[in-house]
């Protein structure tokens, strides 16, 4: 069976996936935004975790535990330098880099954020259509994953994100489009 693309408005932190995906900078500094959600609520272990590791170069994806978080792991999306902004090519790497790291793990279940609109000020439109491209790219090329979530802040970026993935991938009407409420 091919793996579902879902999209709803809600807290990341509450996924219940294997893997929820911080949109990060690369020193793993857990700060504002959905870092600093993950932080409060996963509790101090996944920073103790990512100051082991960082800092990694931007574009990838480092992979810690979840704390106390519902999720298993939490991979962490090296969008922009700290204090920096997301680009389009740091996105596309750091979307690419966090499913290669859901394979490593044989995870069958994750959800993005809709990295870097907040803090790293990239426009919502432009994160929907590459975060999407590297997901339908890749479980195009076959997968472990079963399910993959969009859990976005917002109704506007929900509606964004579901046009977008509308347009990219016509032929394919099987995931759950409205917001949790």
């Amino acid at each position: 069976m091919p793996a579902r693309i879902f999209f709803t408005q809600g807290d990341l932190t509450e996924a219940p996936v294997d893997a929820i995906v911080n949109a990060a900078n690369t020193d793993l500094l857990l700060g504002a935004g959905v870092a600093g959600a993950i932080r409060r609520k996963g509790g101090p272990t996944i920073q103790e975790e990512c100051d082991r590791l960082g800092p990694i170069p931007l574009g990838e994806a480092a992979v810690t535990s979840a704390g106390q978080l519902k999720a298993r792991y939490v991979i962490h999306a090296a969008g922009m330098r700290l204090g920096g902004s997301v680009t389009a090519n740091s996105l596309r790497s750091a979307t690419r880099h966090s499913l290669q790291c859901a394979e490593e793990l044989k995870i069958q279940s994750m959800a993005f954020p809709a990295i870097g609109t907040g803090v790293g000020g990239f426009p919502t439109a432009q994160c929907a259509e590459i975060m999407i491209g590297q997901v339908l790219e890749h479980l195009a090329a076959g997968s472990h994953l079963k399910e993959v979530h969009f859990v976005l802040y917002d109704a506007a970026t929900l509606q964004i994100f579901q046009e977008t993935y509308h347009r990219l991938a016509p032929a394919v009407r099987n995931e759950k489009t409205t917001p949790d409420g």
